[in-house]
């Protein structure tokens, strides 16, 4: 094996190795392999050129590696790949003072189990218990559970 096919497995594999820290998130097998040509290219080093050029070999890749590790985490590539965005998304909160159970309303949508609801003046996210209820039906707040309100049909 030639000296160049040494060096392009390694820095194949030290692309490899930085591809996987930097945009694929977990050990999958683009770090793996990174790694393995890595180690292959070096043992190939110390097999064909022997101990002293095998030596130079490990400890160039080695250099490279911190080198080029310390390049890319100086360089600011976390910050041009990191998502920017929020999350403005909440959880449906239910004021226990302004609803409860026994408290009557009237279905805005159709609820097939979940849907909304108009209860004390106030539009809710309401569930059944499997039942389908129509729109503009009236109906009673049966429990309040893990923010959920629960209704049924009004007898």
């Amino acid at each position: 094996m030639s000296l160049t096919l040494i060096v392009i497995l390694i820095v194949a594999g030290l692309l490899f190795i930085l591809l996987e820290i930097l945009v694929i998130p977990g050990t999958t097998v683009v770090g793996i392999a990174g790694f393995a040509l890595m180690v292959f290219a070096v043992w190939e080093g110390y097999h064909v050129y022997g101990n002293q050029t095998g030596h130079l070999i490990l400890a160039g890749t080695l250099l490279m590696t911190v080198i080029s590790g310390y390049l890319a985490f100086k360089s600011d590539t976390w910050n041009r790949l990191m998502l920017k965005t929020e999350i403005s998304g909440k959880v449906n909160e239910i004021d226990t003072e302004k609803v409860h159970p026994g408290d009557a309303g009237k279905s805005v949508s159709r609820i097939t189990p979940s849907g909304k609801a108009l209860i004390n003046g106030e539009f809710f996210e309401v569930h059944t218990n499997g039942d389908f209820i129509d729109h503009e039906q009236e109906i009673v707040v049966t429990q309040i559970f893990d923010n959920k309100i629960f209704v049924k049909l009004k007898s």
